[in-house]
């Protein structure tokens, strides 16, 4: 009997002592350091999780060829969401031509949360910019994807404008927006989430719950109103699964969050959770 398939559709990899990841810094304690498929290995099997989609962790090319070589080497990783400089349309349209024709790339990120990289300017439209515009009507163009990190209700009301200019450009939305669960709180959140639900081209995951609640002392009934939110906003057929590994080790194993993964999704349906365990990561990202 061959072993249900949970697809990781939001794992990272970084090697901090061969290339630059600008924003980890020696505050953010364990994540100082190198993450390797050879670490996260003896936690697999126990997670369930059969294979992986590896996110771009850089804005840097260096990150996106590093995860191109781990990918075309592994049985595990299954697709990569690459970089390209959303700010600079000319280059970014020839970088996006070039990796097109590897049809291990299925979509792009910036990391526009990213204040502390003054590129960014505290700018919380940032991706709004004409020149992030032009690049995002390549990345339709070319029938991929862009993953969007939101932090805050002014990041996720950008969700509106670019899911109307590009109807035909698949937005996913990671780690459900960060929901504000430390502080036991649903709004503004929630009417966020149910007005970027309206677009039929976005997408969300079910990921990095761990570290948007109180870390030290969360329990998976603290998701379970966010995540069945989300369930009733989205359906299953716009959620997939993704474990942010190494993020979560600020506060929890690898098995630790698929174990609450899976138990938050418990009650639904075998054929939502397959939804969610693979089906909708495979849709999106064309696997």
């Amino acid at each position: 009997m061959s072993k249900e398939e949970l697809i990781d559709s939001h794992q990272h990899l970084w090697v901090m002592s061969e290339r630059e990841y600008s924003w980890i810094e020696p505050s953010y304690g364990p994540l100082f350091d190198d993450f390797t498929p050879e670490r996260l290995a003896p936690e697999i099997p126990e997670s369930g999780v059969t294979s992986s989609i590896l996110v771009q962790a850089a804005d840097s090319y260096e990150d996106t060829f590093y995860m191109l070589d781990v990918a075309a080497h592994s049985d595990f990783v299954r697709a990569v969401v690459a970089w390209v400089p959303f700010d600079r349309p000319n280059e970014a349209r020839a970088a996006i031509d070039i990796f097109a024709k590897n049809p291990l790339v299925k979509g792009f990120r910036n990391l526009s949360h990213d204040f502390s990289n003054p590129k960014y300017n505290n700018d919380d439209a940032w991706i709004l910019r004409p020149a992030v515009l032009e690049t995002l009507s390549y990345i339709e163009k070319a029938g991929l994807t862009m993953d969007y990190v939101s932090v805050s209700p002014a990041q996720t009301k950008n969700v509106v404008t670019l899911a109307k200019k590009f109807p035909k450009l698949k937005i996913i939305v990671d780690h459900f927006a960060k929901p504000p669960i430390a502080a036991k709180e649903i709004e503004p959140w929630a009417s966020s989430m149910k007005e970027i639900a309206a677009f039929p081209n976005v997408y969300t995951k079910l990921s990095g719950l761990n570290t948007a609640s109180d870390l030290e002392n969360w329990t998976v009934a603290d998701w379970q109103p966010y995540v069945d939110l989300m369930v009733e906003t989205f359906g299953v057929e716009r959620i997939m699964m993704g474990g942010d590994w190494p993020v979560i080790v600020l506060g929890n194993t690898y098995v630790e969050v698929w174990k609450a993964q899976l138990e938050v999704i418990d009650k639904l349906s075998s054929d939502q959770k397959a939804w969610l365990k693979s089906k909708t990561a495979k849709s999106v990202y064309n696997l």
